[in-house]
Order: structure tokens, then sequence, then C-alpha cells
């Protein structure tokens, strides 16, 4: 008899309190939630999922793509552990897991997705590093799973995504930079056909021309998005006759590589160039001088991500009933040292 209905009866409240406390409802008080748990937990109660699956009942697991060796997959830093965090919390809710897919350096994406899916490890799906054309979301469509992107794309067709404001960080920083006395600047741009680039390569093309200022094709550098293309970043700077004044940077890890490189040439940031940076990031906070950039809470992206995926979901309509969403995440300034020539 350890069911639902047991268990309701043992608590004295009805079937439906029980499904809604166990279900993360928010029309359940947090003293009955705990409850609620806690004798379940104690008579080893697990919710039949059968119900409420994200396709067939087949895993209650969504799994997180994320491209080893891309030089835009940001596995090289921290900016996957905190969102993986914000979406374990949202389906830990439902009682659902998370697990990290990393597909190889030498394995195409689309394919990768493919063999997840003929293999059914996964019921629902998360991808990152979505490109202008992007092939990964033809193929989860026609296979009609269920699936959120990190980051928009030109694909056609409506499905859920959440993407960082590349447009607005490129504007709000040329506004910074122009508002200081700039009128060369210059931005570094992912070197593949990552969607990231283009959106924010016209973002930093707009507010040029807000400002009355040309576009010149020469000021735009496309470069790896790590360390070392910032290094060469740094270099190609250093190598014009007629160097730009600032430059805004389209990653977190391109200071790194950039402040290396202007220090070999004796150039100081914020001094002899003007910097501003993407996402704020552990080592970006120690570097001398500081480096204006953007932050955001990472889990609550997560949490948000995990959320809009759920919410595509018809069995899933009753919890998060905004449908499909599409949302631009907002990042907030953070000044630093480094804008200041």
């Amino acid at each position: 008899m350890t069911g639902i209905k047991f268990l309701a009866q043992q608590l004295n409240v009805s079937i439906g309190t029980v499904s809604r406390a166990l279900n993360g409802k928010p029309d359940v008080s947090e003293d009955t939630r705990q409850r609620v748990i806690a004798a379940a937990a104690a008579m080893g109660y697990a919710p039949n999922q059968a119900g409420r699956s994200l396709r067939r009942g087949n895993t209650n697991a969504v799994g997180f793509m994320i491209e080893l060796g891309s030089d835009t997959g940001r596995n090289n830093d921290n900016f996957f552990l905190g969102v993986f965090d914000g979406v374990q919390a949202t389906l830990a809710r439902h009682h659902l897991d998370l697990i990290v897919l990393p597909c190889p350096t030498d394995e195409d994406p689309t394919q990768y997705v493919q063999r997840m899916i003929a293999r059914r490890l996964v019921d629902a799906m998360i991808i990152s590093a979505t490109h202008r054309k992007d092939t990964r979301i033809d193929v989860l469509r026609d296979a009609r799973i269920p699936f959120i992107t990190l980051g928009r794309s030109a694909t056609p067709g409506t499905h859920p995504w959440i993407d960082l404001d590349f447009d607005g960080v490129a504007r709000r920083a040329v506004d910074r930079l122009v508002a200081a006395g700039h009128r060369r600047i210059a931005v570094a741009v992912p070197s593949n056909d990552i969607n990231l680039g283009f959106i924010f390569l016209d973002g930093y093309r707009n507010a040029l021309a807000a400002n009355g200022l040309s576009f010149e094709p020469e000021l735009v550098f496309r470069v790896p998005s790590s360390e070392q293309g910032g290094y060469q970043l740094g270099h190609d700077l250093c190598a014009m006759a007629n160097r730009p004044s600032a430059v805004v940077l389209n990653y977190e890890l391109l200071a790194l590589g950039l402040y290396r490189r202007l220090d070999e040439s004796g150039l100081t940031p914020g001094i002899d160039l003007a910097v501003i940076g993407f996402r704020e990031g552990p080592v970006s906070r120690f570097l001398s001088p500081t480096l204006t950039c953007f932050r955001l809470s990472l889990r609550d992206l997560g949490i948000a991500l995990g959320e809009a995926l759920l919410a595509s979901i018809p069995a899933y309509a009753d919890v998060y009933p905004q449908g499909i969403v599409r949302r631009i995440w907002p990042m907030e300034l953070v000044p630093g040292e480094s804008d200041r020539a």
C-alpha cells in the first residue's frame, strides 16, 4: 500500500495535496510540502513517473550537450558548472536527473545528437553553442524529443531558447567607450560560425551607427574564444600602424591572453588601450587593472533554462504555464579600471 493514496491517508491530507507537494507546485504550504517529502522518504515512496514522463517514461533524465574542444564551448572555465547546478535544481523538484553529454572534438555535433537519440539515453535535451544554421535543431524536432537551446539560431521553426544579451552587451560597451571619447573601437568575435558572434557583431555595428561612427572592417578581429585567442588579438592590435584606442571582447577568457600580450609590448590596459570584457569570471576579478565587464548569475540562468524546457512539455504545463519560452538573459555592467584610457 506504499503509494500516493496510503501516503495521503497517513498524513491526513488529500491525494491531490500529496501530488502537488511532490511535484513542486506553488499552491502547497512549505510546512505541508516538507511533511509530505519527509513522509515519502521514510516510507521509501517514489512517485510513478509514467504519467509525467518527458517522452514515454523511458529514463526520466535530461541530457545537456556541450562540445569539447570547441573554441566557444566554454568548457575551459566555470560557465557550464554554474549552469548545470541551476538546471539540476529545477529537475530535482520533479525527480528528474541531469546527464552531461560531452561531444568529442573529432565528432560532428549533429551526428552526436543522432547517436544519443538512437541510444535513448535521455528523454529531453539542452543544446548549447548554437550555430547560425544548426542542424541539431532539425534532428531533435524531427525525432519529437523535447529540447531547448542555450543560444539563438537562425534555423527556421519554433522552439524554446534562452540566450545571453550579446547584442545589449555590445551596444552598452560601445556607448560607454564613445562617451569616454573613443572613436576607433575594435571588436573581437569568434572565428567560427557560432550565432552569438553574428549577434554580437550586429550589436557593435548598430551601436557605432547610433553614435555617428563608421564601421571599419579592419577593426573586426576573428579569433578563437580562449586565452590563446586573446593573445593573438593582442599581437594583431600591437602590429597595427594605426592602432584603435579601445576594444570590446565577446568572451571572458580573451582578456587573459590580451593582458599578457599587451604587457609584453609595454602597454597597459586602461592607459594605452581601453578594454571592455564580456562575462565577469573568477579569474577576471584578479586582473590588474580590474576588468570592466558584465555579470550574470549562472545558477539562475540554469534554473530558468530547466523551467523553460519543462514548460514546453505538455505534462508539465500545469506547473510551468508559460509555454514556449524565448528569452534574452540580461547582464549587469561591472565597472572596472580597464576602460579608463
